[in-house]
């Protein structure tokens, strides 16, 4: 290809601006700057023309280019004769100047000052607490409906929704749990090899997954992989007016859509939960066998002598706390989902973070407490 190039010639007061190379996708054209001073220079100018019989291709790059040209030289009161032009160019010209640009439509920078911002923000948490104040009440409500037996829902959709957060959900359970646990089980053997100490790796990871990891992990990977599903689901239904019909047919979509979810993953999370433990100590103990010369008997004799069914439930109940945490975020996420497709990916987006975020500081608070209460 040939680099786009101008060549500017005069002839009285006529400028003529001769076009070559290829004005297209890869090629950097010229600045109009030159040619502006050109413009700018002393003697009359009264018309500007073209000459593109040296011009090879082009695209929208040479429109863009005259159209700024344009514009100087109406501000300079000088016409512009486009008889030179390709007819396409020409074409495209008539055409921009037929339908005006539609106000509005370009992208203006607001430059927001901090005060600004600190307000917007603001005003964005009071809207989102208000938003998750209305959703805890209605679920309340569906729950206290559930619980009388006035809830209307297909056991159906329950029953789809416990293999889809259950059985389904092992395969990525197994492999990150079983991660895990190896981890777990590298980073204590760096310290406690110092001590000679190996034989204490199935302590750490015993402890470590059935206090801990085990509920963590399960909980992390649920809110990724459920939580966003069921925001996406629920955001879909949003978007093509399926809520909206629910309500018209006298159904509570509290009831209809949320309750099924919320039982299904809450029952789930437990047992995903003591089978996350599990994975997370046979992770630890190919590690002590296979690199620490630790007997497949001794670490199940430590595992067992450390752990007892106290830290398997404490486990159990973090992972049950968890479970309604990231199916309140996705369904709630879900249920004020926009009208838009791009408003689907947000409230999937947001359905983990803040299933994330719950995660870990009821976490936090958990710990706290079981700490003060030195179970």
């Amino acid at each position: 290809m040939t680099p786009p190039a101008i060549d500017i010639g005069r002839s009285g007061d006529r400028l003529e601006v001769r076009l070559s190379g290829d004005w297209v996708q890869g090629q950097k054209p010229p600045t109009v700057e030159p040619l502006l001073k050109v413009l700018d220079e002393p003697g009359p100018t009264r018309e500007l023309a073209f000459d593109s019989r040296a011009l090879d291709s082009w695209d929208s790059r040479l429109l863009t280019w005259l159209l700024k040209l344009e514009a100087a030289c109406l501000a300079r009161n000088i016409a512009l004769n486009g008889e030179g032009l390709p007819e396409g160019v020409r074409g495209l010209l008539a055409l921009a100047h037929a339908v005006p640009e539609r106000a509005g439509a370009r992208r203006e920078i607001k430059k927001v000052g901090v005060v600004e911002l600190l307000g917007r923000q603001a005003l964005a948490l009071r809207d989102d607490a208000l938003a998750i104040t209305a959703f805890i009440g209605e679920n309340i409500l569906a729950w206290l409906r559930f619980f009388t037996g006035r809830a209307r829902y297909r056991k159906s959709d329950f029953w789809i929704f416990v293999q889809d957060c259950g059985a389904q959900a092992l395969p990525i359970v197994t492999l990150i749990s079983l991660l895990v646990g190896m981890i777990l089980a590298f980073v204590g053997a760096v310290q406690l090899r110092m001590f000679g100490a190996q034989v204490y790796i199935a302590d750490l990871v015993g402890l470590g997954m059935s206090r801990e990891m085990g509920a963590m992990m399960t909980g992390i990977i649920m809110a990724g992989r459920t939580g966003a599903a069921y925001a996406a689901q629920l955001g879909s239904m949003q978007v093509n007016s399926e809520i909206d019909a629910l309500k018209t047919l006298g159904l509570a979509p509290m009831d209809f859509l949320v309750l099924p979810r919320m039982l299904a993953l809450i029952l789930m999370m437990p047992l995903l939960c003591l089978y996350a433990d599990l994975m997370g100590i046979l992770g630890g103990a190919l590690v002590s066998v296979g690199m620490f010369d630790i007997t497949p008997l001794e670490y199940f004799i430590h595992t067992r002598e450390r752990l007892d069914l106290d830290d398997f439930a404490i486990g159990v109940f973090k992972c049950a706390v968890f479970g309604v945490l990231v199916a309140s975020a996705g369904c709630m996420r879900g249920m004020q989902c926009g009208r838009s497709a791009s408003a689907v990916g947000d409230a999937a987006t947001s359905a983990v973070v803040t299933g994330i975020v719950f995660i870990v500081v009821s976490d936090a608070l958990i710990t706290l407490i079981i700490t003060a209460l030195k179970i």
